[in-house]
């Protein structure tokens, strides 16, 4: 058996037990009995791991992240799927971080573990059964993973049908067709079953009781450090497109205010549709940089 593999056995069968809905709080109060390690421990218990293959270290990193992996979780809790199997897959996702993390990159595990649990978390949505279909159209899956950050961005937080003049934007903006959008927005309004009221008299949601609120120092420095850590992939892959693949991913993608195909079209002087292919052209192959950049850097 490798490293990786018993590593991922002997954890999982000792973490916190993940059992029904009852389960779910005595899970997250488990969880925060975990101490948080300062960077000395944790530099000693990886090396520790990495070095003598010493697997009670591997599990006391692991433990120390749960945390971690269970606030991620509880941002795809509107997709639709149990809570509970987001979770796990959660912790698998740390647990590959754990196996593969390398000193040199000079960041904090938790740092490094996010980019882990994302990518576990979502591979785990992206075969379920409940989005079997969403997983054989290539505009679906666009739809799936940029849905949210604009609808954050047009201001609507709440599960809710769409505006048809909504759903039009977002159907032009990303390419795809309106019935598309409309599909996935009820496909991620997802389970609602953390997000009732405790009683009529109190506003208070379920999960506000549930997940450990306070921001240690560790958590928002990962974060301030993954936020940085995509920028730079980005940028760097923004700049082996050409001057005109450029403008157009940057004018209609990473912008609060994208401009149209019209005008962009205008700007140097083709069509409308020629605009559009190449905004496809260019997102695709910025795609697949991004992919390879992450690739080498894990």
């Amino acid at each position: 058996m490798s490293k990786g593999s018993e590593l991922i056995l002997r954890t999982s069968s000792n973490l916190p037990a993940l059992v029904g809905d009852n389960g779910l709080a005595a899970y997250l109060d488990e969880i925060k009995k975990f101490p948080v390690l300062s960077e000395e421990q944790e530099l000693a218990l990886v090396k520790d791991f990495q070095e003598s293959g010493n697997m009670q270290a591997a599990q006391t990193l692991v433990t120390s992240h749960l945390r971690l992996a269970a606030r991620i979780a509880f941002n795809y809790r509107h997709y639709g799927l149990p809570l509970l199997d987001i979770i796990s897959e959660a912790n698998l996702g740390l647990m590959q971080a754990v196996k593969k993390f390398d000193l040199s990159k000079k960041v904090r595990l938790a740092t490094y573990a996010i980019w882990w649990i994302k990518a576990s978390i979502n591979d785990y949505i992206l075969r379920s059964w409940s989005l079997v279909k969403m997983g054989t159209k290539a505009a679906q899956k666009k739809l799936f993973y940029n849905l949210g950050r604009i609808k954050a961005r047009l201001g609507i937080y709440e599960n809710k049908e769409l505006e048809p003049d909504v759903v039009k934007s977002i159907a032009r903006e990303l390419v795809v067709e309106e019935d598309d959008v409309v599909e996935m927005n009820r496909r991620l309004g997802g389970d609602k079953s953390l997000n009732v009221s405790v009683s009529d008299e109190d506003e208070s949601e379920q999960i506000d009781f549930l997940v450990d609120k306070s921001q240690n120092v560790e958590e928002s420095l990962s974060r301030r450090q993954e936020a940085n850590y995509k920028m730079q992939i980005l940028q760097k892959c923004l700049s082996q497109l050409n001057e005109r693949e450029q403008y157009i991913v940057k004018n209609r993608m990473l912008t609060e205010h994208p401009e149209t195909l019209e005008e962009i079209g205008q700007k140097f002087n083709i069509s409308r549709e020629r605009i559009r292919q190449i905004e496809k052209t260019s997102l695709d192959k910025l795609k697949a940089l991004v992919l390879v950049a992450i690739g080498a850097k894990r």
